[in-house]
């Protein structure tokens, strides 16, 4: 999934930190307010846990902790993104989620070479939109796929 070969993208944007990010609206199926979320022993420090989503029980990332950073208290605006790729259903809890954007091909740059911080390896391009500039997230990499 490589931003260069794409057409047009229609993306989900959403915050972390001060970033905005964005994923495929192909991969969302939902966005969601927060709630309780029961724990699963012995997961991965950014996997809260697990939703039980009208009947299906979703596991819940933090992607803030996924890309380490330091973690917030969640508020009135963190979302539950319900992404899901290939076989895997999984929420991602971010500081807010924010509109559908439609990013022209053109737009849509690769990542650049020394961006060197945590999440570099997560990241399929870089989008100018106006004067705002999102990350678009490769979300096989950030489930580990």
């Amino acid at each position: 999934m490589m931003a260069s070969v794409q057409a047009d993208w229609k993306v989900i944007a959403f915050r972390l930190k001060e970033e905005e990010y964005a994923l495929p609206v192909q991969y969302v199926r939902s966005i969601e307010k927060m709630q309780p979320i029961t724990r699963v022993p012995g997961t991965a420090h950014y996997v809260k846990g697990v939703i039980n989503l009208r009947g299906v029980v979703t596991p819940i990332i933090d992607l803030r902790e996924r890309f380490g950073f330091a973690s917030e208290p969640y508020g009135e605006q963190t979302r539950i993104i319900i992404a899901a790729f290939e076989d895997i259903e999984v929420g991602l809890i971010v500081d807010a989620a924010n509109d559908v954007l439609d990013l022209p091909a053109e737009s849509i740059e690769p990542p650049p070479e020394a961006i060197g911080s945590v999440e570099a390896s997560y990241i399929d391009g870089v989008a100018k939109v106006e004067n705002r500039l999102l990350i678009l997230l490769d979300l096989a990499k950030v489930l580990d796929r």
